[in-house]
């Protein structure tokens, strides 16, 4: 299929240059965090409960276990029929929770805190920046 040719005009070009901060979507940009956060609890040995996937979802499912209160900003699921634990954090509610600047400050302390739970320590121990602004 070819791209719309408007009035003769020729092919549209793209609003955004390729490399312009503003061309990934939020969502790509959520999962870019997700991903460096978990890479830097890697080499400081959090992974003591075995292997742990990590994963972004938008949103959390709409019907909450009985302990939640309120929204939550991740989740484990913990290992079952040889799937690995998943840590699952959850875009919106952490970027409605959190000014621009400091969403990716959230996302090191949600995945510490589930982490944290995974392997039995606290998240001051997984991730010692826990807690620290910026």
């Amino acid at each position: 299929m070819t791209r719309r040719d408007r009035h003769g005009r020729g092919l549209r070009a793209p609003l955004l240059p390729y490399d312009a901060p503003a061309y990934r979507s939020r969502s790509e940009s959520f999962d870019d965090e997700v991903r460096a956060a978990a890479e830097r609890l890697e080499p400081r040995g959090s992974r003591r409960g075995g292997r742990i996937d990590f994963a972004a979802e938008d949103v959390p499912p709409s019907d909450p276990t009985p302990w939640e209160h309120g929204v939550p900003l991740g989740a484990v699921f913990p290992a079952d029929l040889g799937q690995p634990t998943r840590v699952v954090l959850y875009r919106r509610p952490i970027e409605l929770r959190a000014d621009v600047d400091a969403v990716p400050t959230l996302i090191r302390d949600v995945l510490a805190e589930q982490v944290g739970a995974v392997v039995g320590r606290a998240p001051d121990e997984v991730d010692p920046d826990y807690g620290a602004a910026g």
